[in-house]
């Protein structure tokens, strides 16, 4: 039997931080092995914030793909390719847009978030439109695994759908794309909120060891601990927060029983992260010295992108009487 297809993709909108490796990188390496999986660098989706910003995405796309890889993603085993290199996305988004109703974008949550978060008078076309060009990125692939967390099942389910309505007015063409519920890590940043670009708390992929060893040295504790012998208390310590989302509270109890101070635990968890780093930072120096065999690697997964989304569209004219 033929694997089933399987689609992701990130926005370039930043360097990658732990919580991104954690909660989706890892995953997809896992699933590339039992899926036909497609993984893209969501560069079109970028401009919805950073369309003024050509020169960042530019940067990042290339710093994405490089942590994609880095990260244990095997070109031999799935595509990895650019967003904004398939145009077929973009004719597919055009040819959706015209039977998706307005309201059902209206009433897609991360809308009217996006548009307080980022102090917007008005929204732009793209940004409602947002939800149908992620449509058309599943659906053109005809993915029937999407990995999401719980907090994108109403982006899928709008994708859905688009792609039955599309089923009901021209006839089958796309299939159920159903979400793989990953079992996402709740990564905490250095203040203990989530780690977030944007909030400026968190630990980069690319950061160097010290650069770790620096960051982790400043992470909130317990302020009722003050001398190394006090007992430490989980709440609200983002280090207890951080081994806990690895699995490993217990190497907090030194802290708890009093037996070990907030700096040295600190870099206990420093020396941990940067052994985790390790490998992928490796891969990562490897592969930015060589920008020529990335180029062949993007290349390559556009190859594969092309092909598949050109047989779509195939289907989706003939099925429309686009000719």
């Amino acid at each position: 039997m033929s694997k089933k297809r399987l689609l992701s993709g990130m926005q370039p909108t930043g360097l990658l931080h732990l919580g991104n490796l954690e909660g989706a990188l890892a995953n997809w390496v896992k699933l590339q092995d039992e899926y036909d999986a497609f993984y893209f660098v969501a560069d079109w989706h970028s401009l919805t914030t950073l369309y003024d910003k050509g020169e960042l995405i530019e940067r990042y796309t290339r710093e994405l793909t490089i942590d994609f890889l880095a990260a244990g993603l095997d070109p031999e085993k799935c595509a990895v390719f650019v967003q904004s290199h398939i145009m077929e996305h973009a004719e597919l988004h055009l040819l959706l847009s015209m039977i998706t109703p307005v309201s059902w974008l209206e009433r897609v949550p991360t809308y009217k978030e996006k548009q307080e978060s980022l102090n917007l008078e008005t929204a732009s076309y793209g940004l409602l439109g947002y939800p149908v060009l992620q449509a058309a990125d599943i659906l053109i692939y005809k993915a029937e695994a999407v990995p999401v967390g719980k907090d994108q099942l109403p982006h899928l389910e709008l994708s859905r759908e688009i792609g039955r309505r599309f089923n009901y007015i021209y006839g089958y063409t796309f299939p159920d794309c159903e979400a793989k519920l990953t079992e996402a890590m709740a990564m905490p940043g250095l203040d203990g909120r989530k780690m977030s670009k944007s909030y400026g708390n968190a630990i980069y992929i690319a950061d160097t060891p010290e650069e770790t060893i620096a960051k982790v040295r400043t992470m909130f504790t317990d302020p009722t601990k003050i001398r190394k012998t006090d007992p430490g208390h989980p709440e609200g310590c983002a280090v207890f927060a951080m081994w806990d989302a690895y699995g490993l509270a217990d190497f907090h109890e030194d802290c708890e029983a009093g037996k070990i101070g907030c700096v040295d635990c600190k870099l206990r968890l420093a020396a941990y992260l940067n052994e985790r780093l390790a490998p992928i930072r490796e891969k990562r120096a490897e592969l930015s010295q060589k920008p020529e065999l990335l180029d062949e690697i993007i290349a390559a997964g556009d190859e594969k992108a092309r092909k598949a989304a050109r047989e779509t569209m195939v289907e989706v004219r003939r099925a429309m009487r686009l000719g």
